[in-house]
């Protein structure tokens, strides 16, 4: 008789619930966010398996956040931790409550299994700790999250336009922070042309996870307390949404001439920006800011198109209580939301890894050298 596979998901971002294990068939559920109704981020560990194929079937899925997001996905496994491919997955609406059921051979005894390559607040650390050593950075403490984290803030530049970058509200879009470590390595490479003409003509003001207890505690969407971040904007509290109010607080000192915030979306397998286009008192000129740097990074990057996205809010009906659109209200200056896909990009596809972190960091380097053309408009 074969012995048991084990999983386990008590560790930095972990988040599975095992139901029952035969052999290496196994069912499981995913943790919903703490205070909140929405689940679909796991991340899990199996040993035991010793050469053979295991079957992972994660059931209760159709009250999932996005259940459009499981269709055509394909679950993420590393054996290494480093490199992180796509395991066989499929997604069955009709079986017990929404089964995805992942297949996977090992070469070793152990492997992790994610819903996208997962970024660990240690690693978060390592990027905080390498960029505010580098030469003309500056690193602030600027709030404290509910669990007690630090939201780390770096600044650097010598320019006038106030260009602010931030990330991982969503704590389960990993993709953000993989594209802010993309994007870090090159603004602080003092041999990067791209990097040095920016420095020198913008002040970067860079949150690269703003929400850390999610990450941390394996959530999807929320903090701590069941606060979906990018819903807190236009009134956030110190009781609720603390990151959000140190940022903003920050935001309102330094003044913002230019804003990106990064997420993942589940269900689109592409890369495209979202506005600003229903904000009260919109103006031609100050659309244009936004559609100028869309249409550039469409021209510089084929892992971006314009065709898929979000459809655009009517004339005063934006909700401001989102990051971009505040934003942009706020300080009347363009801002957006990049997008990335847990799916693959279906544009320009890769079947080893389907959107992966190293596609992450790239796209980072190339929104920034779209920001540099952006400012010789």
């Amino acid at each position: 008789m074969s012995s048991n596979i084990q999983i386990d998901a008590d560790f930095d971002s972990g988040n599975i619930e095992v139901l029952s294990v035969d052999g290496a068939s196994a069912r499981l559920a995913i943790r919903k966010d703490n205070e909140s109704e929405f689940k679909q981020w796991f991340h899990f560990r199996v040993t035991g398996m010793a050469g053979r194929e295991v079957e992972l079937k994660i059931d209760q899925l159709n009250n999932s956040a996005f259940v459009l997001g499981w269709p055509s996905y394909q679950a993420r496994v590393s054996e290494d931790r480093e490199y992180w491919g796509t395991a066989p997955t499929t997604f069955q609406m009709d079986e017990g409550e929404g089964v995805l059921t992942i297949r996977y051979t090992p070469t070793s005894d152990i492997a992790w299994f994610a819903y996208f390559a997962p970024y660990s607040m240690e690693r978060h650390h390592d990027l905080i700790a390498e960029c505010a050593a580098s030469e003309g950075v500056s690193y602030e403490r600027i709030g404290e999250t509910l669990d007690g984290q630090p939201v780390d803030y770096l600044t650097f530049g010598e320019g006038e336009k106030q260009i602010w970058l931030t990330g991982r509200q969503h704590p389960g879009e990993t993709q953000a922070e993989w594209w802010m470590e993309g994007a870090l390595e090159c603004l602080t490479d003092p041999t990067d042309s791209v990097a040095r003409a920016l420095r020198q003509r913008c002040t970067f003001h860079v949150v690269p996870n703003c929400n850390p207890d999610g990450s941390r505690r394996g959530h999807l969407r929320t903090n701590a307390c069941g606060a979906n971040l990018n819903r807190e904007w236009e009134t956030p509290t110190a009781e609720r949404s603390p990151e959000v109010l140190a940022i903003r607080n920050k935001m309102d000192e330094t003044g913002v001439d230019f804003a990106m915030d990064v997420h993942g979306d589940e269900a689109i397998p592409a890369v495209f920006l979202a506005g600003y286009e229903g904000i009260p008192g919109l103006t031609d000129e100050h659309y244009e800011g936004f559609a100028s740097y869309e249409a550039i990074l469409e021209r510089r990057t084929p892992d971006f198109q314009t065709e898929k996205g979000y459809p655009k809010a009517k004339p005063g009906e934006a909700n401001l209580t989102m990051c971009t659109t505040q934003v942009a209200h706020r300080f009347q200056c363009p801002a957006m939301t990049l997008e990335m896909p847990y799916k693959d990009n279906d544009d320009l596809p890769d079947p080893e890894q389907n959107w992966s972190p190293e596609r992450c960091k790239v796209l980072g380097r190339d929104c920034l050298a779209a920001l540099l053309e952006w400012l010789d408009r």
